[in-house]
């Protein structure tokens, strides 16, 4: 359980609290991810099977919800990083998560209109997921050039902002096949050299 799990008042949520947070962002989740970005709060509480009055107990505002939501699938993506790494050589499992992050932003389209109401209240959800994502690369370069597999010298942030550019552009046609194809370039870039220099001691 995370910090996003717990009460305002800062005490974890018991059990059946905590199931009806979870069918809540599930709920909003699917909904937003499917584009309906105009749902009504009280049809999210209906498909999670509870009332109003519980949402707002756990989400005060429709932005905090929203808010909740794109946390929830972010946290989701980073958690992949470790298991990427436990099932495949670090190279790969970093080409993997690059594809997943491609995949993420895919996903997100639905959910554009209703993130845009985020970045118009300079919510701070996107600082600090920016701040995971870009840990998360670093988790998996680091474990590459280790390996002597890909380069030392670039820094994730650099990865992120390449992929963040490809990913920003995902209301054009024909993005998600360029931005496979960016990944592709920033694995061999990533490898250049890499076997001159072998694994980092």
């Amino acid at each position: 359980m995370n910090a996003s799990d717990s009460a305002a008042s800062g005490k974890p949520l018991r059990a059946h609290a905590l199931r009806n947070r979870n069918a809540l962002l599930t709920a909003a989740r699917e909904a937003f991810t499917a584009g309906e970005v105009n749902v009504r709060i009280e049809e999210i509480a209906r498909r999670a099977g509870v009332g109003v009055g519980t949402l707002y107990r756990h989400f005060e505002t429709r932005e905090a919800l929203i808010e909740a939501v794109y946390r929830s699938r972010v946290d989701d993506l980073c958690a992949m990083a470790p298991r990427l790494l436990d099932t495949l050589p670090p190279h790969e499992a970093l080409r993997a998560f690059l594809e997943q992050l491609v995949a993420h932003s895919a996903d997100s389209q639905g959910m554009a209109v209703a993130l845009q109401t985020l970045m118009d209240g300079r919510s701070s959800v996107f600082a600090q997921t920016r701040t995971d994502m870009v840990e998360a690369i670093a988790t998996l370069m680091t474990a590459a050039a280790q390996a002597g597999t890909i380069r030392a010298d670039i820094a994730p942030h650099t990865v992120f902002l390449a992929m963040g550019g490809i990913c920003a552009s995902h209301d054009q046609p024909g993005w998600e096949t360029e931005a496979h194809t960016v990944v592709r370039l920033l694995l061999d870039g990533l490898r250049h050299t890499a076997q001159e220099t072998g694994p980092v001691p």
